[in-house]
């Protein structure tokens, strides 16, 4: 059985531009087991998922490809997200206000 998450690790980890042996000397552990997890031999434990997030600054939901229901936002966190939608001809100054980049592929 091949792990899904380390394809994930690996990604976020190429786009901070951090060394497997860089992100493993954050995390206290060895390069190989950080080299197994992107490989898909085996997954991190649980218990280090937090220190993983940290170190590549991503939130668990990204690192887990689990996604937010709408249940989860506020009342206000739901109306900026409308009014972001809703004003196309504002989202690129709003993106470089909070210094997001656009992802294309998204």
């Amino acid at each position: 059985m091949k792990y899904e998450i380390g394809n994930r690790i690996r990604k976020y980890r190429e786009e901070r531009r951090i060394s497997q042996v860089q992100l493993a000397q954050r995390l206290g552990v060895s390069n190989s087991r950080v080299s197994n997890w992107e490989q898909g031999i085996n997954r991190p434990d649980a218990d280090i998922l937090a220190d993983i997030c940290r170190a590549l600054d991503v939130s668990p939901s990204e690192l887990l490809n689990v996604k937010l229901s709408c249940d989860e936002f506020s009342e206000h966190e739901k109306k900026l997200i409308r009014a972001y939608r809703s004003k196309e001809d504002l989202q690129k100054a709003v993106d470089i206000l909070l210094g997001i980049e656009k992802d294309e592929n998204i």
